[in-house]
This record gives structure tokens, C-alpha cells and sequence, in this order.
């Protein structure tokens, strides 16, 4: 094993544990990625977030095969259609969190941007958010529906599921669907409200300044 993967795990290891502890999973919901340059590492299946040792995280070789650690969970395909489909991707995530979850079952929510420039953070973190059509958890079709997007975007909501959010390494992608939650909380709390967006003005230079997603 080459110090970066032994770093890589135990950097998964952690900030996996603290999404737990800070309530962003709950029970066995959730899992992470993150590539290697031989292969990608990826939560265990049917385990908490909160108690994962580096040793017990899967690694999946470049062609998909079980290398080593417990098996991979089954929402093997969400991840490996990022990384297809966005080259720049370094890691990504998947919770069940309350907030983006929550919007992920509104019927009013628009599926092609479900998430509004309400922060300038969210642009520069998150990017614009598709919702893709349900289908049952470890499904091979969920790898599908990312692919349809073309890499176009860094995160999407599953309907009646919950987020799945990549970036350009572990923590850059843990931030942002921290950023992804914390926005939808701020949705779901201002339905009904008239709040202010950001105007495309702002979001064009927030782009300009801080780049694409």
C-alpha cells in the first residue's frame, strides 16, 4: 500500500466519522469515494459512517474489481458514473441528509435546478443541481442516470433518496454537500417566503472569480 492511499484512508476515515457525528448520516445511510491513481476507495456496504477503520474501507481496482477491504456498498454505481462522466472528479459523496433529502421530495421543486443561487457559496461549491428520476437503492439504472447528464453537473438529488455531491478531491467534496445541506435547509425554510436570489449578474462573476464547478 503507497503512503497515499494510507493517507486517503485515513482522511476518509475521519471526515466520515465527523459527517456522522454532526448528524449529515444516520444509522448505516450514506457512502463515500475517492479515487486512487490505480483504483478508487469506497465506504463499506451496511456499515455507520461513524465507524469505518481505514483498513475496513473497499478498494475497487480501475476496472471495477474488488481489491481489497470489506465490500463495497451497493451504491457502487452512483460513484463510478462521476467519475466516468467527470473527469475532474476526485471523490464523492452520498448522504441521506434531512434538508437535501427533504427537497429531493417536493413536488414543486424544479428537477432541472434544484438548487437557487440563494449564497454565493453554493454557486462556488455546489454548481447547478439536477434531480434525477427514482429508482430502487443499488439499482445499476442509478449509475444511468448520471451518465444521461453528460458530466454536466458536480451534484444531483436522487428523488426520494438524497444527494450525491463530487469534487476535485475527498474534502473539497465533503465540504460541498455539507454547502448542498445547509442550502437546501435554508429552501425548505423560506418556502412560502419571498426571498432574494442571487441575480444571474452575481452568479456570472462569482464564476469569473472563483471558476467553474
Amino acid at each position: 500500500m503507497t503512503d497515499q492511499e494510507r493517507e486517503l484512508r485515513a482522511q476518509m476515515s475521519t471526515l466520515c466519522a465527523s459527517l456522522f457525528a454532526r448528524g449529515f448520516s444516520v444509522g448505516t445511510a450514506g457512502n463515500v469515494s475517492a479515487k486512487l491513481p490505480d483504483g478508487i476507495l469506497m465506504t463499506p456496504t451496511n456499515s455507520t459512517l461513524g465507524a469505518i477503520g481505514p483498513d475496513r474501507i473497499a478498494k475497487l481496482d480501475l476496472d471495477g474489481n474488488h481489491v481489497s477491504g470489506d465490500k463495497p456498498t451497493k451504491e457502487v454505481f452512483l460513484h463510478q458514473a462521476f467519475y466516468e462522466t467527470r473527469p475532474q472528479a476526485g471523490a464523492v459523496v452520498h448522504l441521506h441528509s434531512t434538508w437535501a433529502t427533504a427537497l429531493s421530495c417536493l413536488e414543486d421543486v424544479d428537477p432541472e435546478d434544484c438548487i437557487p443561487p440563494l449564497t454565493p457559496y453554493v454557486v462556488m461549491r455546489v454548481g447547478t443541481v439536477k434531480r434525477v428520476p427514482y429508482v430502487i437503492p443499488g439499482d445499476p439504472k442509478s449509475g444511468n442516470l448520471i451518465r444521461s447528464l453528460n458530466g454536466e453537473c458536480a451534484a444531483v438529488l436522487l428523488a426520494n433518496h438524497g444527494p450525491v455531491v463530487s469534487g476535485k478531491d475527498l474534502f473539497s467534496a465533503v465540504c460541498a454537500a455539507e454547502e448542498l445541506e445547509e442550502t437546501a435547509k435554508l429552501l425548505v425554510a423560506l418556502k412560502g417566503q419571498q426571498a432574494t436570489c442571487l441575480t444571474p449578474e452575481h452568479v456570472a462573476e462569482i464564476k469569473q472569480t472563483f471558476g467553474q464547478i
